[in-house]
Formats: C-alpha cells, sequence, structure tokens
C-alpha cells in the first residue's frame, strides 16, 4: 500500500508536492500530527521528513528542516563532484582522441567557417550586411532575371552609397532584359561612376563577391537558403567566373549589336538560338529573364518573320538563316526570302 502511494508521489525533499507540503508544514507548526494525516503522503516517512513518535506511536514528528536541509546540501554537492569527475574523465579521452588527428585546433576551426549555411531571409541578410561593412575596395556581383523591381533597387541604395562613399568600386552583370528598366538606369546615375554595368544574354545564378575573399551564392530555388563562402580556392574560381562573363559582356551604355538579319532583333536571336537546342518556352523565358508571355510573343513574330507555319519548320528556318549560331556581322547580313518564296508560293 505505501509502495503504491509513493509511485504517485515521485519527487524529492527538494519539491515535495502539494499534499506533503501541507502536511510537513502542519508538522512543523504543530509539533507532530497524526498518523493517519500522512496516509495519503508516504513520501514524507520514506524521504524521513516524519518519523513516529517515541513516546505515541500514533502520532508522527517532524524532522528538523535544518537537518533536512543539511542532508539535500550534501546530496547536492556529492552529484556535482560526480559530474565533475565525469567531465574530467570526458575531456582528457577526448584530447586524447583529438591528438590522433594530428592536426592544430585552429586549423579545424578556420575549415569549418570556410563554407557556411545561412538559413533564413534575416540571416542572409545579416552576413551581407557584415560583409558590406568590412568591404574595402570591391563588389562584384552576377544579377539574374528581367527587369530589377524598383524597390530593391531602393532597398539597397543606401549600402551602395556606404561603399562609394568609403571608395569601393562595384562591377555588375544583368540580362539584357534589364535595360528596359528605369529603376536600373535611375540607380546607376546616382551612383556615378562608383559603378560599372554590362548585360548578356544570359547570366549564371546570382553570386556577390566582397574584395575577392567572400562570396554569398543561392542553396535554394527560393533563395531562402545561402551559402557564404570564405575558402580562397572556390572564391577565385568564382571570381575567374565573373571575370570571363565580364570580358564577353555589353556595357549598358553601349548599344546591343545588330543581328545582322532583317526584321530579327537581338533578343529574338537569342530565343532562336534557345529553340535550336531544344528548350521549351518557360525555360528558354526563365534563362533570358524574360515572361514566357513575352517570350512566345516573340516566338509567333519569329515565325512570321521567317515564313514558318509550325514549330518544326521554324527550327528549320532557324537554321537555314543562320540564327542557331552567334550574330552577324555587317558584312555577312543576310536578306531573307520574300514572302512568296518563304510560303511556297
Amino acid at each position: 500500500m505505501a509502495g503504491h502511494a509513493a509511485e504517485q508521489h515521485p519527487h524529492g525533499a527538494d519539491r515535495l508536492c502539494e499534499a506533503g507540503d501541507r502536511v510537513y508544514s502542519r508538522a512543523v507548526r504543530r509539533g507532530r500530527v497524526p498518523r493517519c494525516d500522512a496516509e495519503a503522503v508516504p513520501c514524507l516517512l520514506e524521504l524521513a521528513l516524519l518519523h513516529p513518535d517515541p513516546d505515541d506511536m500514533d502520532w508522527l514528528v517532524p524532522t528538523a528542516p535544518q537537518e533536512v536541509m543539511t542532508r539535500l546540501l550534501r546530496g547536492l554537492y556529492d552529484e556535482v563532484s560526480t559530474s565533475q569527475r565525469r567531465v574530467g574523465s570526458a575531456v582528457a579521452a577526448f584530447e586524447w582522441y583529438a591528438g590522433l588527428g594530428g592536426r592544430p585546433p585552429q586549423a579545424t576551426a578556420a575549415e569549418g567557417s570556410a563554407i557556411r549555411v545561412l538559413d533564413g531571409l534575416s540571416r542572409i541578410q545579416a552576413a551581407m550586411d557584415e560583409a558590406t561593412e568590412a568591404c574595402t575596395s570591391e563588389v562584384l556581383s552576377v544579377q539574374p532575371g528581367g527587369i530589377r523591381p524598383e524597390h530593391e533597387l531602393t532597398e539597397g541604395l543606401h549600402r551602395a552609397l556606404a561603399l562609394r562613399g568609403r571608395g569601393v568600386r562595384m562591377r555588375d552583370l544583368y540580362t539584357h532584359v534589364a535595360r528596359h528598366g528605369q529603376g536600373l538606369l535611375t540607380y546607376l546615375e546616382l551612383m556615378g561612376g562608383a559603378v560599372q554595368a554590362r548585360t548578356l544574354d544570359e547570366v549564371i545564378e546570382r553570386l556577390i563577391l566582397f574584395d575577392r575573399t567572400v562570396a554569398f551564392i543561392p542553396a535554394n530555388a527560393d533563395r531562402t537558403l545561402a551559402l557564404e563562402l570564405r575558402h580562397p580556392a572556390l572564391v577565385g574560381y568564382l571570381v575567374t567566373v565573373f571575370e570571363r562573363l565580364w570580358r564577353l559582356a555589353i556595357p549598358l551604355t553601349a548599344p546591343l549589336p545588330d543581328t545582322g538579319i532583317e526584321g530579327i532583333s537581338h533578343r529574338e536571336q537569342s530565343i532562336a538560338a534557345l529553340l535550336a537546342e531544344g528548350h521549351q518556352d518557360a525555360v528558354i523565358a526563365e534563362r533570358l529573364g524574360i515572361s514566357v508571355r513575352t517570350c512566345r510573343a516573340h516566338i509567333a513574330r519569329l515565325s512570321d518573320t521567317l515564313g514558318a507555319a509550325s514549330r518544326t519548320q521554324l527550327g528549320v528556318r532557324i537554321a537555314q538563316v543562320g540564327l542557331d549560331g552567334p550574330a552577324r556581322t555587317e558584312a555577312t547580313r543576310l536578306t531573307l526570302p520574300d514572302q512568296g518564296s518563304r510560303t511556297g508560293r
């Protein structure tokens, strides 16, 4: 009976149950309590907080609170001492294991910080702000997609102005579509000569490099995860990629080259080349930074200009006029056949 009741009161003397607290408090105040009062709280007897009165076994007298406290403190001291011994043994053991690797602890720490995963937009922004504040000479960035929303440019303007104030030079790569955004033109005008911008038909995923020592790249499709890279080999590789794209890109202030084919725009030539590679409309739109609807409008215009009645025939016409290769120069300009020959008449 007593054992069953004790299971309902799984606690120590340092945290009595509510019923036990009431009975023990009464015993301390009155000097003793009837044994029947403690039947519902056998924990008080098992913890030696109450014991039988030698003069009358039907009564229970309390153990002095000072004695209980001394007993508790002695137990806690023994527990702490045991824990300290276990910690010391664990540290000694793993120090021995660490020595088996033959590598200094600082080397491991440096490698661990060479690639850091940033989870969540707030952590990504905080790391970017930290890198911006530490930057002293150069920022290189690749900005994929189409026309940059003005609110994005406005949000980043204060950081860019702070960089300019420290004499930091910036180079940005965009897709050709970004040329049509007034927000970008306004941003570059405000930044003056501190920012150079060039464009390409396609660029790689978003990339930001600070002082050629730290780089940030997205780690998932919706850009809620990012990698912060500080490994010299990785950062150096990304700098090389950027520089080669930069040499191929066209300054934002310069016009796009003529396709050399009458009636075909530069963007339509880019679409034609991707069509020739077998890509679907959605893929082409994503790579060029335009909407699928705009992409299909250009494809329809290509079909009309080249006189193609089907997608298959369009592929043939693209190859015939050379739109599946690099842009032609003025000297190799082709004149499309007249409408009669294009439609078979």
